[in-house]
């Protein structure tokens, strides 16, 4: 019996007790590295720790007292406020990024190409070099003089435009026959239809990535909140773990179980919408 197979690189994989005696570990290892601390979360959420020192993979005096505790400290208000800016602020990012990728894609006219390589250019941005103009913005709004400074509408402005669900899209509509839209217009589809009908339906793998990483990319944001915000009274729940941090009186068990709260939409989210994430990650390299 061979003792070892090919592998796609033409190497050589061994087979032998010790070659696999070795990938175990190797195995558990990372594992144990990747899964440690979330599995430490899990437990610390539902655990009696006062001591971060405490902190174990093993369940101890299991609890749902930290749950209660964040909750009197107004996690749920946070919560809330995390959920309606990031609502609307992906609802309004998809909207800009479907309507620009297809301007992008599909339309030809002067300095476009600058206008893909401002968009790339705002990627390279780091966001504390954007924080000062933005503020400035934001306290008085061009054309319309409204300060958003303070509300949850301030946070969600500026989430509308997001350079990779533009690349994103733009990109996938490329690969959309023109056939298939040159067949609608001759059938006497107009310009709306074209979109809705034929272009929009056979982008659901990239709304799928779009929709997962702005959702995360909106739920983990902190500089933005930090910069608006102007009282708890607007917290988002990442703003607000901030809070309950540097509060001596918070325990381990509590911030642990605020953190899980925080979190678990993530992970729903990224669970639902797995398998467009799949396909709309794949779907370029098979085309291609």
């Amino acid at each position: 019996m061979s003792a070892g197979t090919d592998t796609a690189l033409g190497l050589t994989e061994s087979r032998t007790p010790l070659a696999i005696a070795v990938k175990i570990v190797l195995y558990v290892l990372v594992a144990a590295l990747f899964a440690g601390p979330l599995l430490a979360l899990l437990v610390g959420a539902f655990s009696q720790i006062s001591d971060p020192t405490e902190l174990s993979i093993i369940p101890s005096k299991p609890t749902l007292e930290n749950f209660g505790i964040a909750i009197d400290y107004g996690v749920l208000n946070y919560l809330a406020n995390s959920f309606f800016v990031v609502g609307f602020g992906l609802l309004l990012q998809v909207i800009v990024s479907v309507l620009a990728g297809y301007a992008l894609a599909r339309k030809r006219f002067r300095f476009s190409a600058f206008v893909m390589v401002a968009i790339l250019a705002t990627m390279m941005l780091p966001e504390e070099i954007l924080a000062l103009p933005l503020s400035i913005l934001l306290a008085d709004l061009p054309l319309v003089h409204i300060n958003l400074m303070g509300t949850l509408a301030g946070m969600i402005v500026p989430l509308g435009a997001w350079a990779f669900s533009i690349l994103v899209m733009t990109e996938f509509m490329k690969d959309v026959p023109i056939e298939l839209e040159e067949a609608a217009r001759i059938d006497g589809a107009g310009e709306f239809r074209v979109f809705a009908q034929i272009i929009l339906p056979l982008c659901k793998p990239a709304l799928g990535v779009v929709g997962v990483f702005g959702f995360t990319m909106i739920w983990d944001q902190y500089l933005l909140p930090l910069l608006v915000s102007q009282s708890n009274a607007t917290y988002t729940l990442p703003l607000a773990l901030r809070t309950l941090r540097i509060d001596p009186a918070v325990t381990p068990g509590v911030i642990m179980a605020a953190s899980l709260l925080a979190l678990a939409p993530s992970v729903i989210v990224f669970l639902l919408f797995q398998r467009s994430f799949a396909r709309g990650l794949t779907s370029g390299a098979l085309k291609g």
